[in-house]
């Protein structure tokens, strides 16, 4: 049996489930590490990260460097004397930092690595249409999401969900699966496999505003996939009669005849919006005009025409 002495490492909200469930199983965290504290909307009010809060909560340190190498910063976190650290959600680590407890670091990634390495896990496997994806913990090393895998669980992409709703189910999932691979270690006894390199691999990298715009070319399944990738944030966004909207909820519309130009719309002003895609029609569900709410297509015509 290994007497634990962990340090948490992590920032949003996704990886609050994971620290609470250690903190209610009385799992021994000496210390959180997470961003610092920032100013926030219209009155510059100081907020802290959903990790600090709940860290709060429970009365644990916490400690928020602006320079994860800084000397500082590195005496402080060796003078906690953990043997273990879990990151769930942060920054890239230097090597001094996640080398230095005696039963190494692990990681909590939202995908089947080795797929879907990188920033943007979740978004990348609904984009592309995944049916399946799932979540990892792996122990972590020099080359970003490489590291040997401790454990993995499978979860199921149904064709209505968004970004949204399946980083809920991964997010609460990700919690249970971070108490297994701690009871693990701390038994002393827990798979480590490499990852394999035998097979083609695809990336997550990080969203831009730039990579958020749809491309009315793609066929209405890519494009209906795209905007349930992207969809309630960053949210994807399209540009109808010259105009720029974010779009968060699109079908495919049994439509066959009309204009025949790909991006343009078709519409009665009142209850629909379509555009036409490469291989047919797209129905516009939910939007949102510029400096204005989200709301319904039949909200929008409300106040507006095309």
């Amino acid at each position: 049996m290994n007497a634990l002495r962990i340090i948490f490492m992590g920032t949003p909200e996704f990886a609050v489930p994971s620290l609470q469930i250690l903190l209610e199983n009385k799992i021994n965290v000496v210390a959180v590490v997470t961003a610092p504290d920032k100013p926030q909307g219209r009155g510059q009010k100081i907020v802290y990260s959903p990790v600090k809060e709940c860290a709060l909560q429970y009365n644990v340190p916490v400690l928020q460097p602006t320079n994860l190498k800084s000397p500082e910063f590195l005496q402080e976190l060796k003078s906690y004397n953990a043997n273990l650290q879990i990151v769930v959600a942060f920054r890239m680590l230097p090597e001094a930092v996640w080398a230095m407890p005696s039963l190494g670091t692990f990681n909590l990634h939202a995908s089947l690595l080795p797929q879907y390495r990188g920033a943007a896990p979740i978004n990348w496997a609904v984009i592309n249409g995944e049916k399946e994806t799932g979540i990892t913990t792996f122990f972590l090393k020099h080359e970003i999401d490489t590291g040997s895998i401790i454990y993995q669980e499978k979860e199921t992409i149904y064709s209505d969900d968004t970004v949204g709703t399946l980083y809920e189910r991964l997010m609460n999932k990700g919690g249970q699966l971070v108490l297994k691979t701690v009871r693990s270690i701390e038994a002393g006894n827990y798979p480590s496999l490499p990852q394999p390199t035998d097979i083609e691999i695809k990336h997550a990298p990080k969203i831009f505003k730039e990579t958020c715009q749809i491309d009315w070319n793609k066929t209405s399944e890519q494009i209906r996939n795209f905007v349930r990738g992207l969809s309630p944030y960053p949210a994807a966004w399209g540009i109808i009669n010259e105009k720029t909207f974010k779009i968060f909820k699109i079908s495919i519309a049994d439509k066959k005849s009309g204009e025949t130009t790909v991006g343009l719309p078709d519409t009665d002003n009142k209850n629909y919006l379509y555009i036409r895609t490469s291989d047919g029609w797209i129905s516009i569900d939910e939007l949102q005009p510029e400096g204005k709410r989200r709301m319904s297509i039949q909200d929008f015509f409300r106040g507006n025409k095309l």
